[in-house]
């Protein structure tokens, strides 16, 4: 697929760049274009330190400063994200570089003001409230004040926005940074388990070529705890099972925005219902500030003085939508179920945001959701049409910036049908790259569906296994759970089914006439090898939190981070492999809670 994120652009510029940066010459760069372009909460000051649940009826953010997590100590750093920032690696190991992304913000500030930063830098950060709608259903009861203006960032704070000598900006937030006022009751931290599962997650899919927030790094505190449900060793329980102390943990992750559709459903709202006298003027104002940091090659051609609030509007989701088109064609390609695909997880910029109850698939079912509560609507095939709904739900928040543009206006509507098609386009597109076609074959694709979630495959090894071209199924047959389906129940009748299939494959192949050597390298690049399966995660998330031992999440990372390339025979054998069957129907490895 087209790889329209800014992150591996970024990474091939900053490889020809100057030396590495320290803590303080990144601090240097420190450009708070959010805080300057739009408005905060003007209660927030009467409401101070704002580290409780309140209502927030207007502005975009609430200044609050983290709660520092006690006795931090180093997990892990992404080599790979460091080098795309300019850092030096040992900035990682710098007492003030843990202090400052462990909610110790002053000792941030204090070294920046040693090494004569200018004070862009700040004590304080930032968090900001958003709406949330369930498949198209605005929903405003699911704060403690049954009016929407309640949630938002709950546990996620943003201290730090930077531009780098390439012109990317980023923004810097840490989750499980403590509480704010969208905190709704809850305690502000994020567990060692959640925050493991999300920095690998995050990671592995930028290796994956699949657009991602970013995650720079990880710290567990060695003294405070929190009790989360979880599911003990062995449960078969859809629930968790018991109440768990889990280590706090604080994972820093990084991206040009965390914009989501859900701000806009709420300054969109806001501006409908006439809430208060600067709510279409905070509507446009956060529009523009999305347009700026998300699309900033647009917002340029979009600088003249013929060009319309409107235009613009019109422009960003026309572009939106095509950025949500390829979202969802490489979340199909790797498997990834993201599983609570709300609007205010979906991110303006078109990049995979908030890991929560996500999962990657490994049994083939179109059906997979790894959370219990995400229901079918959100489940793996069905999230081209959940993005969709999210989109609709953000044109519908931009209504009230057309005006009575009607030109505009059916230019909306148009894009809003058009849709549809276009992302199934850009869908079928994918598939035909993942079979090693020139073009999409929809009877072909077809058989093979059924196939693969009657027979059922792992998800992954087969597409690994089928970029070889394999012209016999028992060169597919290590993929298959042979136990599981079709197959165990009638292997003659299903292995005839898949040699008729590889028949046919092979002759499209033929009659594209390409190299057979260069099909299968270009299958390998957008079919992988290896991907954060559930069952791996845990292994590490136990080591992690049970014997304080890091290796593992250590090695993965290494893993995912070069997820096409064959990698050695040990390390196939470990993680080259199918789910084991005492993993299935297992509490926290085949599905989970959102207990984090």
């Amino acid at each position: 697929m087209a790889d329209n994120s800014a992150f591996s652009k970024s990474a091939i510029r900053c490889m020809n760049s100057t030396p590495p940066l320290s803590f303080t010459a990144l601090m240097q760069r420190a450009h708070p274009a959010l805080l300057k372009n739009l408005a905060p909460n003007p209660e927030q000051a009467r409401h101070a330190p704002n580290k409780t649940a309140r209502q927030v009826k207007s502005g975009h953010y609430v200044e609050v400063c983290p709660t520092p997590l006690p006795a931090p100590r180093y997990v892990i750093h992404s080599r790979a994200f460091f080098q795309t920032l300019g850092l030096s690696d040992e900035v990682a190991s710098e007492s003030v570089f843990m202090q400052f992304f462990t909610g110790d913000l002053d000792s941030g500030v204090e070294a920046a003001n040693a090494a004569g930063v200018s004070p862009t830098v700040r004590a304080s950060g930032w968090a900001t409230g958003y709406a949330l709608s369930i498949y198209g259903q605005e929903m405003v009861n699911n704060c403690p004040f049954r009016t929407g203006n309640g949630y938002g960032d709950g546990r996620a704070i943003s201290v730090l926005e930077v531009i780098l000598a390439d012109g990317q900006q980023w923004e810097f937030q840490l989750k499980g940074g403590g509480t704010t006022p969208y905190c709704r009751g809850g305690d502000g931290r994020a567990v060692l388990r959640s925050s493991i599962r999300e920095f690998l997650a995050s990671e592995a899919m930028e290796a994956l070529r699949v657009p991602t927030a970013r995650a720079l790094c990880l710290f567990v505190s060695d003294s405070e705890t929190v009790t989360r449900p979880w599911y003990s060793p062995g449960a078969r329980t859809e629930q968790p099972d018991r109440m768990v102390d889990e280590p706090a943990a604080i994972t820093t992750r990084v991206a040009p925005s965390f914009l989501r559709v859900g701000q806009f459903e709420l300054f969109g709202r806001r501006a409908r219902q006439n809430s208060h006298p600067r709510a279409l003027a905070e509507l446009e104002a956060i529009f523009l500030h999305a347009l700026d940091r998300e699309y900033p090659d647009l917002a340029t051609t979009l600088n003249g003085p013929e060009v319309t609030l409107a235009d613009k509007v019109v422009a960003m989701a026309r572009e939106f939508g095509v950025r949500l088109s390829h979202l969802m064609a490489d979340w199909i390609r790797v498997g990834y179920c993201q599983g609570n695909f709300n609007s205010d997880n979906c991110a303006l910029g078109g990049r995979t945001l908030d890991y929560g109850p996500f999962g990657f698939m490994e049994a083939y079912d179109p059906a997979f959701q790894m959370w219990i509560g995400g229901g079918k609507h959100f489940a793996f095939m069905n999230q081209p049409m959940a993005a969709v709904i999210n989109f609709k739900m953000f044109c519908t928040a931009m209504a009230p910036l057309l005006g009575q543009d009607t030109r505009a206006i059916e230019a909306m509507d148009a894009i809003v049908q058009a849709l549809p098609e276009s992302m199934a386009s850009t869908l079928h597109a994918m598939w035909a790259q993942k079979m090693g076609l020139i073009e999409f074959r929809a009877e072909l694709f077809a058989e093979l569906h059924t196939l693969m979630a009657q027979t059922p495959v792992d998800y992954t090894i087969f597409w690994r296994e089928l970029s070889s071209l394999p012209r016999q199924v028992a060169d597919l047959r290590p993929s298959f759970y042979a136990r599981r389906g079709a197959y165990g129940q009638d292997p003659t009748m299903m292995e005839a089914r898949w040699s008729a299939w590889l028949e046919n494959w092979h002759a499209a192949l033929v009659q594209d006439g390409r190299d057979p050597m260069e099909v299968s390298m270009a299958m390998k690049l957008v079919n992988p090898k290896y991907i954060p399966r559930e069952w791996m995660l845990v292994q590490a998330y136990r080591s992690a939190t049970d014997a304080g031992d890091f290796t593992l999440v250590r090695q993965l990372h290494d893993l995912l981070a070069d997820p096409y390339s064959e990698q050695s025979p040990e390390l196939a054998a470990l993680y080259y492999t199918k789910k084991r069957d005492e993993y299935f129907e297992l509490g926290g490895t085949s599905y989970c809670s959102c207990s984090s």
